[in-house]
């Protein structure tokens, strides 16, 4: 599945930004989708996931408290709310999918098949 994500940008310390992810031509019924980010010079790393269909939701700790992820049935999107943005946060966002994610594996991003093309999120202090 062709992913979409939108919605980066340049934002102050303590600042809000919203991402969004939509499939093409699909249906995110039955996947775990997932956000990534990449920082210059680091790994991809995990943010949250949330299984579509039980809508469990997962989150890196650094995250927890200040990013929440959603789906959106009748847009058949899901979003990464990001409030408290630090400098830290600063980062190309990646949105995943997959149909075949199983629970010990939702933050290995080599466990999903489908990315989106990134967006910058940057944060300044």
């Amino acid at each position: 599945v062709q992913l979409q994500a939108s919605g980066g940008g340049l934002v102050q310390a303590g600042g809000s930004l919203r991402l969004s992810c939509a499939p093409s031509g699909h249906t995110f019924r039955g996947y775990t989708v997932g956000w990534f980010r990449q920082a210059p010079g680091k790994e991809r790393e995990f943010v949250a996931g949330i299984r579509w269909n039980s809508g469990y939701t997962y989150y890196e700790d650094s995250v927890k408290g200040r990013f929440t992820i959603s789906k959106d049935s009748d847009k058949n999107t899901v979003s990464l709310q990001m409030n408290s943005l630090k400098p830290e946060d600063t980062a190309v966002y990646y949105c995943a999918a997959d149909s075949g994610v199983i629970l010990s594996s939702i933050r290995n991003s080599r466990a999903y098949d489908s990315w989106g093309q990134g967006t910058q999120v940057t944060v300044s202090s």
